[in-house]
């Protein structure tokens, strides 16, 4: 018994309007399935198929047939279909995820800015130290010149205080009132130096008379006609000596 070709099923030629299974299909519509039905029919008993009723199948006219489900044919998304999600990137085995470096790098650069920014302020912080330095010390030399100008200006006024104090003068309410000035002036850090037996110091003495004894070892200070004033460190005034040489 020989086989007579399958014709081809409806549904895989493409009777349906709109091409085949899958291109048929519109968006929202359910999955496909194609069944093929594999059938062998007798080619000598094909007419007695033909003239038998519609309702009487043929006896001995289907001598093998088996229905098979051998493909199915699925839309893989229709066009209204949820959106498709990327999977997240996997790192690579043995090194860092992909946006490790990015951030790497981003954070290497805002530490440096950091070490840059921290840079600035510590130069600017020792900038302001010195400026504050500079001005305190500057502040101290106008004062200390103010001072000692208005010093300077009463020296003359000890003098007369000093030999009036050598000849005896300096005595009663006139001497107290000496002394309460003597002591205002030494708290502003005015001092007197220049006594009978110094050694001669050249940048606080001046010299105005020279003469030899035996009774010194080194050049000494052997009458003091006017003493010298300081105000601190600073000399306002030098003492004006006279200076005894060893013979």
């Amino acid at each position: 018994m020989t086989e007579k070709p399958r014709a081809a099923d409806p549904v895989e030629s493409g009777s349906t309007p709109g091409g085949s299974a899958t291109a048929g299909q519109s968006a929202g519509e359910q999955p496909r399935v194609v069944i093929r039905d594999n059938r062998k029919i007798s080619k000598s008993e094909v007419p007695a198929a033909a003239d038998a009723g519609a309702d009487t199948p043929a006896e001995g006219l289907v001598e093998d047939a088996e229905i098979v489900v051998d493909e199915i044919e699925v839309e893989a998304a229709s066009v209204d279909g949820p959106p498709v999600v990327d999977a997240p990137a996997q790192p690579v085995e043995g090194g860092a995820p992909p946006a490790a470096a990015p951030l790497g790098a981003e954070l290497e650069a805002l530490r440096a800015e950091l070490d840059e920014r921290t840079r600035d302020l510590q130069r600017v912080t020792a900038e302001y130290a010195n400026y504050r330095k500079r001005v305190d010390r500057d502040r101290s030399l106008v004062q200390e010149q103010a001072t000692g100008s208005v010093l300077a200006a009463l020296l003359p006024i000890l003098d007369d205080l000093d030999r009036a104090r050598e000849h005896g003068d300096l005595v009663g309410p006139f001497g107290t009132v000496a002394e309460q000035l003597t002591t205002a002036l030494g708290k502003f850090g005015l001092s007197a130096f220049g006594e009978q037996g110094d050694p001669f110091d050249p940048t606080r003495h001046e010299a105005v008379a020279h003469q030899t004894s035996a009774d010194v070892t080194e050049p000494t200070c052997v009458q003091v006609m006017r003493r010298g004033y300081q105000l601190g460190e600073r000399l306002l005034r030098p003492a004006m000596v006279a200076v005894a040489d060893p013979e």
